[in-house]
């Protein structure tokens, strides 16, 4: 970090000394993981600067507009739709809860078997080292699992001005209905909270402005499809999880100009693996920064990730808002039926999410697929035999991967995933 950004998270109220233990590790696991790849992207040099200051210029930016009366939203899942919150003029921002950090602290308030994306949030919160948890001035909680819903009764202990946003469990009329009526009333909580009316006009700006964020990710996302892989998959993670924290439109620039590089490297046939490498999909639980493990493992295993089927992927990035309604009520029901089509595992039943997996196995060519869940997260855990099943009748081999965000295991992993890797004798979507 190039400017002393300490009195900042003093007036953040952050533990100055955790924090710093904090930097050192994630700089060192960034340098490790990122800095070490070779034939890198140079419109990758945007991410490291991202990453160099993400907890100290864009806090400053945040803090910077709640000076002139903004407001900051924090949010942990991709049923919040930014769109709203853009369009009364707020700040949508992703909070930390990817890595094992403050977990004693955390179980002091959670029972010990509760995933580690809870504990994190948690964790973070507690030991006061996530500036972006400091910086919200309304933190959105949602209930896509039992986990999360149950924990948030706690977290409004600790966090001020929680909002719960109820996501349905299934897909009938009446569980659209409450989904809408829910969108409708963050809509209410949102201008209460900035004092801002939301206008067509400001939401028809809104939902442009994330639509063009998710085309730039989807071009990026079907550059990968072709042999050799042009981007590495940690790379492709990365730019998924700043998409989270970055400003929309300077980050929708960055990575066209990326896509723009690599479409150059794809006419010269060139990439940062040889032709034929193995090529894995990653699908199942969202990886948070600096939740970058399995996919290292998985690319130091002799094989390149070309698609995450998550919510730090495809799966938050899928469909675009339709922008052709022009009133306030067109445009919400476009915003509604956009973010009802995400197939999360808290659905059921949850066909929509397998169909996906195996198109984008197939789109991207991928010979495998690698489904990961965090330890005690019970919807992917769950859903996976059914994923397995129906990927076995394409002819499409998959590896079960229940982690959590320690190293112990990386041995056990590498293992797993290297004979997992030999098993492909045909690329499976030549099927």
């Amino acid at each position: 970090m190039a400017a002393d950004y300490r009195p900042m998270w003093t007036e953040l109220g952050m533990d100055l000394k955790a924090h710093d233990a904090l930097l050192d590790a994630l700089g060192k696991a960034y340098q490790d993981v990122f800095l070490s790849q070779k034939v890198r992207p140079e419109g990758m040099s945007y991410l490291d600067f991202v990453m160099s200051e993400v907890h100290g210029l864009r806090i400053k930016e945040l803090n910077d507009a709640r000076a002139t009366g903004r407001k900051v939203v924090g949010t942990f899942c991709v049923f919040v739709p930014e769109e709203i919150v853009l369009a009364a003029d707020a700040i949508c921002v992703g909070l930390c809860a990817g890595a094992e950090f403050g977990f004693e602290e955390a179980e002091k308030l959670l029972p010990r078997n509760t995933c580690g994306l809870i504990k994190s949030a948690f964790g973070f919160k507690l030991t006061k080292v996530c500036p972006y948890t400091q910086s919200s001035d309304m933190v959105v909680g949602e209930t896509t699992c039992d986990g999360k819903k149950k924990a948030y009764e706690i977290f409004k202990d600790i966090q001020p001005n929680v909002y719960i946003m109820e996501i349905p469990q299934m897909k009938n009329t009446a569980d659209r209905q409450l989904f809408a009526s829910e969108y409708w009333r963050f809509k209410e909580a949102v201008e209460k909270l900035t004092g801002v009316t939301i206008t067509a006009e400001r939401l028809k700006k809104a939902i442009i402005t994330v639509n063009n964020k998710r085309k730039a990710l989807h071009r990026l996302a079907l550059l990968r499809a072709t042999d050799p892989a042009p981007i590495s998959g940690l790379d492709s993670l990365l730019i998924n999880q700043v998409a989270f924290y970055d400003d929309p439109v300077r980050f929708t620039g960055a990575i066209n100009k990326i896509c723009d590089e690599l479409e150059g490297r794809i006419k010269q046939n060139s990439g940062v693996a040889p032709k034929h490498t193995p090529r894995v999909l990653i699908s199942g639980c969202p990886m948070s920064v600096p939740n970058w493990k399995l996919p290292l493992v998985i690319e130091t295993s002799g094989a390149v990730i070309v698609g995450e089927e998550s919510c730090v992927g495809e799966r938050g990035q899928r469909n675009l808002v339709d922008e052709k309604p022009h009133t306030i009520e067109g445009e919400m029901e476009a915003l509604i039926d956009r973010y009802f089509k995400i197939d999360c595992a808290v659905f059921t039943p949850n066909q929509d999410r397998t169909d996906h997996i195996i198109s984008m196995a197939k789109e991207y060519k991928a010979d495998g697929v690698i489904h990961y869940a965090l330890q005690f997260c019970s919807p992917y855990t769950v859903e996976s035999y059914l994923v397995e099943k129906e990927l076995a009748k394409h002819g499409i081999p998959m590896l079960k991967i229940e982690t959590d965000y320690s190293m112990e295991d990386v041995g056990q992993l590498k293992t797993r995933i290297e004979a997992f890797i030999e098993t492909f004798r045909q690329p499976a979507w030549s099927h």
